[in-house]
C-alpha cells in the first residue's frame, strides 16, 4: 500500500491547506499549525457527522472501517470531506485487538506508522504525564512545602504498553522520608488525563489552562493540589508543543484524514481532538468523526461533554450495527437481540440528532437477516444502508454516503441538545445518564463514591460534566446483561476528578486502566523485514 500513497503535499492540496500552515513529516504525513484556526480566510463551514454503534462484541463491529469507508464514499460522490480519527495505542496493537487504522480497502495510511507511535504524540503525552509525577515526588523529597499528603497523591505513572505487572507498585523503597514505600501504579497512556486534555484543548492557551488545573493530590487539611502549584505547567507545555498539532494522513484511496489524540472511551470521552474537528470544519464540507464504543458511551459523551465544551454540534449520527452484534445481544437469537438496536436509536433520538443506520456487512450474513435489520430501522423512522467498505472501499459506502448527505440537506440545522446542563448537581447528571440513556431503574452509590462526589462539589467542581466509566458490552454495568435490559440498578462504585480535562469520572464496576498482554500476543506476529518494511499489523 505504501507504494500507492499520494505524496502528503498532494493530500494537503485537496484540503487547500496553505504551505505556511503545513509541516511535512517524511513523505506520507505532516502536522497542521494551529494558526489556521485564527485565519479569517478559513471560516467554519462544514457539517460534522459522528459515527457510533450498537453494543459491540469483543471483536468489534467495524465502526472504524465504516467511518473510513463513509469518508471515502463521500469523496466518491464528489464531496469535499475529511475524517478525524483517534491515534491507536501500542497496548492494543501488541495485545489482542491489533491495529486500529481500519482494514481491507478502508484504512488510514500509512497504517503501520500510525499504529506505531505515530509522529511521537503518545511519547510526548507519556513524558508530560511522568514529568508531573516526578515533580510531585521531588516536592515530597525536598521538604513538602505544600503539605501534600503522600497517602492521597492520585497522579500515577503512565506508559503506552500493556503491562499488568505495573498496575500496582510501591515507590521510594529506600527513602527514610515520609513518602517512603508509597503505593502507586501505572496506567496506559490512552487513559492519562493529559491525553483527554490534548483531545479537548482548543488552542495552546486553553491547553495551558487545562494543564494548570490538573489535580494531583490533597493537602493534609483536605485541599486540592494542582499542577500549577508544583510549577509543572511550563515543562509540560514544552513537551506537548508538537503533540497538540493534528496529524494529516490519507485513506487507502487518498482521501484526507486527520489522526490526532487517542483518549479511552471509558475513563475519558473517546474521540479525536477538538482542534482536528475544528480544522476539518474549516477545510471541508463534511467531517466524519468516530466516537468510542456504542451510543450509550461514545455518543453520549460527545453530546454531553465534547459538544458542550467545544460548541461543535453534529449534523447527523451514523449508527453502525451488524447481524453479529444482534445475535450476540440475543444470546444467539437474532430477533431477541433487536431491542438493543432499538434502544440505541432511542438514545440518539433523545439528543435530537438525525440518524442514518449503517449495516456493516460480514461475509457470512444472510440476506434475510440484513433485510430484517433494514426493516427494523425503517419501522423506527431511520434510513439505513449496507456498508461494504472493507471489501469495496468508497464504492461500498456510496449508498450510505448519499443517504447521509440527503439527511443533512433535509435538516441542515437540527435542534441537537445535551442531556443535562452543567449547572445541575453531579448526582443529578449521573441519574439522568443512568436512567435516560442506559435504562436503569435505580442507582446505588458506594460510600466512597458518595464521599468523593461531595468532596469534588465542595472544592467547586460541581458544574463539570460527568464521564461515565462502565462496561462497553452492555447497556448496563453488567457485561452479561444483554439486549435492552430494564429494572436494574446502576452501582456507582467510585469517582475521580479530571479537573484539567473538565469532567468528573464516575466509575461503575471495575475499570482496567492498565491492560495486560494475552498468552499469545500480537508481538509474536509483528516484525520488520530486512528492507525495513513493517509486517504483521
Amino acid at each position: 500500500m505504501a507504494n500507492t500513497l499520494l505524496p502528503i503535499q498532494a493530500v494537503a492540496r485537496k484540503l487547500e491547506i496553505p504551505e505556511k500552515y503545513f509541516e511535512k513529516i517524511g513523505s506520507d504525513s505532516g502536522k497542521v499549525r494551529l494558526e489556521l484556526l485564527s485565519d479569517p480566510a478559513f471560516k467554519k463551514r462544514g457539517k460534522l457527522i459522528i459515527v457510533t454503534a450498537t453494543t459491540p462484541t469483543a471483536a468489534g463491529e467495524g465502526k472504524t472501517v465504516t467511518s473510513i469507508s463513509l469518508t471515502q464514499g463521500l469523496a466518491h460522490i464528489g464531496r469535499k470531506v475529511v475524517i478525524t480519527s483517534r491515534e491507536p495505542s501500542l497496548g492494543p496493537v501488541f495485545g489482542m485487538k491489533g491495529g486500529a487504522a481500519g482494514g481491507g480497502l478502508s484504512q488510514i495510511e500509512p497504517s503501520s506508522k500510525i499504529n506505531l507511535h505515530f509522529n511521537g504524540d503518545f511519547h510526548a503525552i507519556s513524558s508530560a504525564h511522568n514529568l508531573l509525577a516526578a515533580l510531585a515526588d521531588a516536592h515530597l523529597f525536598h521538604g513538602n512545602d505544600l503539605h501534600l499528603d503522600p497517602g492521597q497523591i492520585t497522579w500515577p505513572r503512565a506508559m503506552d504498553m500493556n503491562d499488568r505487572a505495573l498496575r500496582h507498585i510501591r515507590l521510594s523503597l529506600d527513602s527514610k522520608k515520609e513518602d517512603a514505600n508509597r503505593q502507586s501504579g501505572f496506567i496506559i497512556t490512552a487513559a492519562s488525563e493529559i491525553m483527554a486534555i490534548i483531545a479537548l484543548a482548543r488552542d495552546r492557551k486553553d491547553l495551558r489552562k487545562r494543564l494548570q488545573a490538573i489535580v494531583v493530590g490533597v493537602t493534609r487539611d483536605g485541599k486540592p493540589v494542582c499542577a500549577k502549584d508544583l510549577a509543572a505547567t511550563g515543562g509540560m507545555m514544552a513537551l506537548l508543543n508538537e503533540a497538540i498539532l493534528p496529524n494529516l494522513a490519507q485513506t487507502t484511496d487518498g482521501t484526507p484524514a486527520f489522526v490526532h489524540a487517542g483518549p479511552f472511551g471509558n475513563i475519558a470521552h473517546g474521540t479525536s481532538s477538538v482542534v482536528s474537528q475544528e480544522m476539518g470544519l474549516r477545510l471541508a464540507d463534511y467531517v466524519v468523526n468516530e466516537c468510542g464504543f456504542a451510543a450509550d458511551l461514545g455518543a453520549e459523551k460527545y453530546f454531553d461533554i465534547v459538544m458542550q465544551q467545544s460548541e461543535i454540534v453534529p449534523s447527523t449520527a451514523v449508527l453502525v450495527t451488524t447481524v453479529r452484534s444482534m445475535k450476540n445481544q440475543g444470546k444467539g437469537d437474532f430477533e431477541r437481540g433487536l431491542p438493543n438496536l432499538g434502544k440505541h436509536i432511542e438514545i440518539l433520538k433523545g439528543f435530537g440528532v438525525p440518524i442514518v443506520a449503517a449495516i456493516n456487512r460480514f461475509p457470512d450474513d444472510s440476506e434475510s437477516d440484513l433485510k430484517r435489520l433494514a426493516a427494523y430501522c425503517a419501522g423506527r423512522g431511520v434510513a439505513s444502508a449496507l456498508s461494504e467498505g472493507f471489501a469495496k472501499g468508497g464504492p461500498g459506502a456510496k449508498e450510505l454516503a448519499e443517504k447521509v448527505v440527503a439527511t443533512i440537506e433535509k435538516n441542515p440545522s437540527p435542534a441537537v441538545h445535551a442531556r443535562y446542563s452543567f449547572d445541575e448537581p453531579l448526582t443529578d447528571k449521573i441519574k439522568k445518564v443512568a436512567q435516560e440513556i442506559y435504562g436503569a431503574s435505580d442507582l446505588k452509590f458506594s460510600d466512597e463514591a458518595a464521599a468523593k462526589l461531595k468532596q469534588f462539589s465542595d472544592w467547586g467542581y460541581s458544574k463539570l460534566p460527568v464521564c461515565m466509566a462502565k462496561t462497553q458490552y452492555s447497556l448496563s454495568d453488567n457485561p452479561k446483561l444483554l439486549g435492552a435490559p430494564t429494572g436494574w440498578t446502576l452501582n456507582v462504585t467510585d469517582a475521580s476528578l479530571s479537573a484539567g480535562a473538565g469532567f468528573v469520572v464516575v466509575i461503575s464496576g471495575n475499570m482496567m486502566l492498565m491492560p495486560g498482554l494475552p498468552k499469545v500476543s500480537r508481538a509474536a506476529s509483528i516484525d520488520a523485514d530486512d528492507s525495513g518494511k513493517i509486517v504483521g499489523i
